[in-house]
């Protein structure tokens, strides 16, 4: 009878973490650098956004990735 309400679940569930994906950060992204960074000569277009980003280091030698300006 309600055959159909499960995959229309499936699919709002599926739409809605698409959506959510969108606009959130990816792993080690900033929206801008900390002040005890130190910026790297690493520079790189993100495929997935097309954005240029740098990667810049923190005291414990993490990776962060920051676009540029």
């Amino acid at each position: 009878m309600f055959a159909w309400l499960i995959p229309l679940i499936f699919f709002g569930i599926f739409a809605t973490v698409f959506i959510i994906s969108l606009t959130r950060r990816r792993h080690g992204e900033s929206g801008v650098a900390a002040g005890d960074w130190t910026s790297t000569p690493e520079v790189f277009k993100d495929p997935s956004t097309g954005r240029v980003m740098r990667v810049w280091l923190d005291p414990a030698g993490l990776r962060h990735y920051v676009p540029e300006k």
